[in-house]
């Protein structure tokens, strides 16, 4: 079936960065935010990270936001959902200073731009952890807007995560278009190769931070830069 549809994964694909330095400056600076407001630094951390797994798990019966605030309220009782507005001004003014643990790569813009041009249909497969103003940031730190997309997830919108098969078939639903005719476009050989490819997807595999925690085997996925996607994506029209 022809390819009509390119997904693209953004932390470490379109937007550099380092997995863990990212997650440990991120933290950094929820602490920093929280802590005066009475949220001890390792339990925030530890409710979070409930929180996540909670999103990890979410069958598409709620929201991704909706599971994270109920695992998360749990640890922190009626507190943390009268405190929810903290959170979001988090997000709008702190958390942009994570923009300086990220990195930049101008090519990422162009390889999109392009293969739009091409005509195909884009869509940004970031993983739907974070809310909408986070997401929106990130996307801007990559060089785009978030109007470059067709879709873009956020834990606002969607009720699935990777490596869930299911979050991928949902954003091809979304996007009118079967699994069979997307390609998915990532760095993390779990979250994004393995688990889209299960939902019926075509992959291609962005070497430049390559996540490979189960030190799986990559030689079957086609692969490489952003040059090299072009050139693949020009190959399959």
């Amino acid at each position: 079936m022809k390819i009509t549809t390119i997904l693209f994964d953004l932390d470490g694909t379109l937007l550099p960065m380092d997995n863990d330095e990212f997650t440990k400056g991120y933290f950094k600076l929820l602490v920093k935010k929280l802590a005066p407001y009475g949220y001890e630094p390792q339990k925030l951390i530890d409710g979070i990270w409930s929180g996540t797994a909670a999103m990890v798990k979410n069958n598409g019966t709620k929201t991704n936001e909706q599971a994270f605030w109920e695992k998360f309220s749990e640890v922190f009782g009626e507190k943390a959902l009268a405190d929810k507005p903290l959170f979001d001004e988090f997000y709008e003014k702190e958390f942009q200073n994570a923009k300086e643990i990220c990195g930049y790569n101008p090519k990422a813009a162009i390889a999109v731009h392009t293969i739009k041009e091409m005509e195909f249909q884009i869509a940004l497969a970031t993983n739907p952890i974070f809310p909408s103003t986070a997401t929106e940031s990130r996307i801007r730190w990559a060089g785009f807007e978030p109007n470059d997309f067709e879709l873009y997830t956020t834990y606002e919108n969607i009720g699935y995560c990777k490596p869930n098969p299911e979050y991928y078939k949902e954003l091809a639903r979304r996007l009118g278009v079967s699994p069979e005719q997307c390609l998915m476009v990532g760095n993390d050989v779990t979250e994004d190769m393995g688990a889209a490819q299960k939902a019926g997807m075509s992959v291609f595999l962005l070497t430049d931070c390559l996540i490979n925690k189960e030190r799986n085997d990559i030689s079957a996925y086609p692969r490489g830069s952003f040059e090299q996607l072009m050139d693949f994506a020009n190959n399959i029209l």
